[in-house]
């Protein structure tokens, strides 16, 4: 057990007591599966041994609820505090669960940050070792919030291998950076197609493309997901990969970029103090 493993008292200064370390999984564009890797990211932390949360920020397109089957409102707690529902040993909180299915969120910047940071400090999420936040995609005023309303442990990107997706990544490591908030590491998601008839691999989006720019920013390269039909099916039924067939390839994958993340986490001071945001 790594020091400061499962059991380990909360570190001082989070601003969410009781939870260790916050985890932003971010992109810097849409459509590269941040959010399927978010929720499997969890999943594979929780099969640990670790007590994980799961924090949907996406206002404008919330997944978390889709992704692991939940449905109904949170309960309130003494009028003001909403209790997690829990999933797969994951307790999650989403605005999905709090509006219509097909509700559109029409708010302008202010009405967001105000919803993100109620549904991080209003929530009951009790003693966890990691929460991790499904951001939404982009370089805006949700990840602003994020990163001068609580002390983010770090940021994990999310990417594929072609260039357009580089670009914006490229750009989501220079925000996190500008705001103090320390790259844990990229992932290249959809790095190959795997035939579901043939089992061959192709690089339908090129491949290597997210390695390479980890390694030209210095920053860690957690591994590479593939295309698979095990991994949207299994997505689209509310029945997460590495929680429902945790012995095949898929959930392995996941699980080896899941230690990674947790030893890169263990060796930083968790309790980063929330930066000061200056407009240049």
């Amino acid at each position: 057990q790594p020091a400061g493993g499962p059991g380990a008292p909360p570190r001082q200064g989070n601003a969410l007591p009781g939870v260790r370390h916050i985890v932003a999984v971010a992109s810097g564009k849409g459509g590269v599966g941040k959010s399927t890797t978010a929720c499997n990211l969890a999943l594979a932390l929780s099969a640990q041994g670790l007590k994980v949360g799961l924090l949907d920020a996406d206002i404008y397109g919330p997944s978390v609820p889709k992704l692991l089957g939940l449905s109904g409102k949170p309960r309130v707690i003494e009028g003001k505090t909403l209790e997690p529902l829990q999933a797969y040993g994951l307790k999650a909180m989403s605005i999905g669960l709090l509006i219509e299915p097909e509700s559109a969120m029409i708010w302008r910047g202010p009405m967001v940050q105000s919803a993100i940071t109620q549904m991080l400090r209003d929530v009951a999420w009790g003693e966890l070792d990691v929460l991790i936040v499904d951001m939404p995609p982009g370089t805006g005023d949700a990840q602003l919030t994020m990163a001068q309303a609580t002390p983010l442990s770090g940021a994990v990107i999310v990417s594929t291998p072609q260039d357009l997706a580089l670009i914006d990544a490229r750009r989501g490591v220079t925000m996190f950076r500008k705001v103090s908030v320390p790259i844990l590491g990229v992932i290249e998601n959809m790095a190959t197609f795997i035939c579901p008839n043939c089992g061959a691999a192709s690089a339908i989006f090129g491949h290597g493309g997210a390695r390479h720019e980890a390694e030209r920013l210095e920053v860690p390269f957690l591994g590479e997901i593939p295309l698979t039909m095990a991994i949207r099916e299994t997505s689209d039924a509310g029945r997460p990969v590495v929680a429902t067939d945790p012995d095949g390839p898929q959930a392995k994958i996941y699980r080896e970029i899941a230690g990674k993340l947790w030893a890169n986490l263990s060796g930083a001071p968790a309790g980063r103090a929330a930066p000061k945001i200056v407009i240049e």
